[in-house]
């Protein structure tokens, strides 16, 4: 067979990370989700890690990783985030890559990925660099192999870019089809202009460049691939499969590769059941053996390239004008907004631009005293990001020292990589890709240039911000109340700066609500306690005592004296400052502790007023997610309060609401928010107990249907389906327990009356699991005669056929 298909998912979401926190903060416009990586995670990255083939009575057949069956490439800054927030669909991406070795002759699916998406060609030569060697480097700690491939951002290419990539040692790379210019057999004169998108997209094409380097290139069929991004074409699987067919020729001389390359999302995120698709498309050309399913590196093997092609530098998939979205108006935008214009994308570009180019001879002269090469040291950088171990760090500088750093020094060191590592999350493509700089993608690449204009302030001691802003001005918002980029920096980034005071000060307030160890992690901070003491002063709670944060990214670290009043109506003050000598800290303790066994909370006021002045915090110094848990936790207990009150009438509404409702009276307005209040209380505290009570969950059900209650919050689906998967679990690591079949049965059974969506596919795929392990032997048991294993087969049956999957 000649006919070869590879199909190309780029999965990729920006990086959202807090600069000062390392972590994603949350993210209201992704409800009911934390953020919006949990969003996708949830829609696509997990569906295609198991994803489901169905019958024509719509029953699970079989359970696929996408992933080992496509090729595939994943933004580093997301895989690092999934290894931790989501270590399940981590586990299946890596697991996929060693299973598609097998499948294709050695040749993994997964391609490496330029590290945190900037577009290329309009970065410098020595970001370009690092973005490759980050990308590279990162590849192979998590692949455990050398990257064949290498998907550009955007596929936005130049000359310069591919020579990097092929002396670092990447074999293939995959372009859009607009992006060659002309062809020419190898070892020919005669080139053929092939500019106007009429590419042969069947074999692959070599590149020679400027070093003498050579590098393979694919081009992806632009038709099919508009057709699964924009037009439907993932509505039917078996259609998609005979389109990527029918695009193949007939009796060629050489072998034909039908190939497309979208953004993974598409797979679920952005259509739905999108990763069914994808499944059964593969599953169809596999089964009546229609061509042979492949990834890049195997077919490349199979089919070198017999033409050389020439591109049209600095041209992209995802904009018609090259690389113009990411730095001029050039109409290209989401188009969600009639009217709007894209003015602000050149001065933002501009901005950063400039902000680079002014710390890089102060980063050079300052980093030259403390690094043997400091561009050297910055590619060689990635190995402590992907692994912030104090030995990681010592094996870092001991590598690149110009000589052993003292303890300021190595701060000093540290916070110069950081500045460049910030100084690239800047340029992260998302900042310019929608259509206004209010946006959270623009917000978030200023929000790692005021990381950079703050370490640049402390390194070199100017005043860049103020320049900073001044040029950032230039950008304009489409929306009047945001007014321009300096406004915008000052609303959403200004306020999430935080230094080692601001940690303390989270430690002090937070202490009144989360009880810390001795040595706490908070976030990419630790703090150390050396004193702590909680005292009562009437109806208000006083913490004070001393304690020593460290960031675990520069290890800058300071030790500072505290003090925290929380007062009866739940608002906190907390004062912050330098240690004082051990006599004037004892001092203090005793006077505090005065105070408090005389009730006396006028003096702690104003104490706290007068001994720390303007260190004073409160509730809203507190790192964002811990402010919605605090808030989040102070409405229950107020909701749960309401309820208890509430009950008894809503038990007295109760017995009449038959006759109101036979009467078609509807429920009075005045008490239905009462009504909607405590139904949504008791059935958000049902779906997430371990053990729910099935009677009182449909109870609840009944009595919404009957006084016309709208139950549909998304956030129960998710609450109900995750305690579906803990009960799941349980039953994988107790496979022999029937009471848990009989549990999960009526659990899954219920969301069939659920006024809201929850998602089974963690349950179907644990279930599948044991379908495909354990069940044989249950089977065979019951046939010898095995009273207990007949039960258990036919309970396991039952919960199979309540989640949809067939079992023969």
């Amino acid at each position: 067979m000649n006919q070869y298909v590879c199909i190309h998912g780029h999965f990729y979401q920006p990086p959202r990370e807090n600069a000062w926190l390392e972590a994603i903060e949350l993210q209201s416009s992704a409800y009911p989700y934390h953020d919006w990586n949990e969003q996708v995670t949830a829609q696509c990255y997990l569906p295609n890690a198991i994803s489901r083939i169905m019958d024509s009575e719509n029953r699970i057949i079989e359970i696929v990783n996408n992933y080992s069956k496509i090729s595939f490439d994943f933004g580093p800054t997301l895989l690092s985030w999934l290894e931790t927030q989501a270590p399940d669909v981590y586990h299946a991406i890596l697991t996929a890559d060693k299973e598609s070795q097998k499948n294709f002759s050695g040749h993994g699916s997964a391609l490496a990925h330029a590290y945190n998406h900037l577009i290329m060609p309009l970065a410098n030569h020595q970001d370009r660099y690092t973005q490759v060697v980050w990308g590279i480097r990162d590849f192979e700690r998590r692949f455990e192999r050398q990257p064949e491939g290498m998907w550009l951002p955007e596929t936005a290419a130049d000359l310069d870019t591919l020579d990097i990539m092929a002396g670092l040692g990447i074999k293939y790379t995959i372009l859009a089809p607009r992006q060659a210019a002309c062809i020419r057999e190898i070892g020919k004169d005669n080139w053929q202009d092939v500019s106007e998108n009429t590419i042969d997209t069947t074999i692959p094409y070599e590149i020679n460049l400027p070093s003498g380097r050579k590098l393979s290139i694919f081009f992806y069929n632009g038709a099919i691939a508009a057709a699964v991004a924009f037009q439907g074409l993932l509505k039917n699987g078996e259609e998609l499969a005979n389109r990527l067919i029918r695009s193949l020729p007939e009796n060629a001389e050489h072998l034909q590769l039908a190939h497309i390359a979208t953004d993974g999302e598409s797979y679920g995120h952005h259509h739905r059941f999108g990763d069914m698709a994808l499944a059964y498309a593969v599953h169809h050309i596999e089964k009546n053996n229609l061509a042979q399913i492949t990834n890049y590196g195997e077919f490349l093997e199979k089919q070198p390239p017999i033409y050389e092609v020439q591109i049209l530098e600095n041209t992209s998939w995802s904009c018609s004008h090259g690389v113009e979205r990411w730095r001029s108006d050039c109409g290209c935008s989401d188009h969600y907004h009639p009217g709007w214009n894209q003015t602000w994308r050149a001065p933002l570009r501009e901005t950063l631009d400039w902000l680079r180019d002014d710390i890089t001879p102060q980063f050079e002269d300052k980093a030259r005293k403390l690094f043997k090469d400091p561009w050297q040291a910055r590619d060689d950088y990635i190995a402590v990001i992907l692994d912030r171990s104090p030995k990681s760090v010592a094996q870092f500088l001991e590598k690149h020292a110009a000589h052993k750093l003292g303890r300021e020094e190595t701060v000093t060191a540290l916070k110069l990589m950081e500045l460049q590592r910030h100084a690239m999350l800047m340029y992260t493509s998302c900042g310019w890709f929608f259509d206004d700089l209010a946006r959270i993608e623009s917000v978030q690449i200023i929000h790692y240039a005021g990381r950079v204009a703050q370490l640049a302030q402390e390194l070199f001691g100017n005043a860049t911000e103020d320049e900073f802003l001044e040029r950032l001005a230039i950008a304009r918002s489409n929306i009047t109340e945001y007014g321009d980029g300096s406004q915008i920096y000052r609303r959403f980034v200004k306020p999430t700066f935080i230094d080692l005071k601001k940690v303390a000060a989270h430690f002090a307030v937070n202490s009144f609500f989360e009880q810390y160890p001795d040595t706490a992690r908070l976030y990419c901070y630790e703090v150390r306690v050396k004193d702590f003491e909680a005292q009562k002063c009437g109806g208000n709670s006083i913490n004070f005592g001393r304690i020593k944060v460290t960031s675990l990214i520069t290890t800058e670290s300071m030790d500072m004296d505290f003090a925290a009043l929380l007062r009866e109506d739940n608002t906190v003050a907390a004062g912050i400052s330098s240690p004082q000598t051990l006599k004037v800290y004892e001092k203090m303790v005793g006077e505090i502790s005065t105070a408090c066994s005389m009730d006396d909370s006028p003096w702690i006021e104003l104490f706290l007023k007068t001994h720390f002045r303007d260190s004073i915090y409160t509730i809203s110094s507190l790192f964002r997610d811990t402010q919605h848990n605090i808030l989040e936790n102070v409405m229950d207990s107020t909701l749960m309060e309401m309820k208890r009150l509430y009950d008894p009438g809503l038990q007295s509404y109760s017995s009449v609401t038959p006759l109101v409702d036979e009467i078609t009276s509807p429920l009075p307005e005045t008490f239905r928010p009462l009504v909607q209040l405590v139904l949504n209380l008791d059935l958000r505290h049902e779906l997430k107990v371990e053990r729910p009570d099935m009677k009182a969950i449909r109870k609840i059900l009944d009595d919404a249907r009957l006084w016309h209650i709208d139950l549909n919050d998304e956030q129960h689906g998710i609450i109900f389906s995750r305690t579906m998967e803990k009960a799941m679990k349980t039953f994988v690591s107790r496979p022999e327990d029937t009471a848990l079949i009989d549990r999960l049965t009526e659990m899954v059974g219920l969301t069939r009356f659920l006024p809201f969506p929850t998602d089974l596919q963690r349950a179907q795929s644990m279930y599948y699991l044991l379908l495909r392990t354990i069940y044989k032997d249950f089977t065979d048991r019951k046939f010898e005669g095995d009273p207990s294993a007949a039960d258990w087969v036919n309970k396991f049956v039952i919960l199979g056929e309540r989640l949809s999957v067939k079992v023969d």
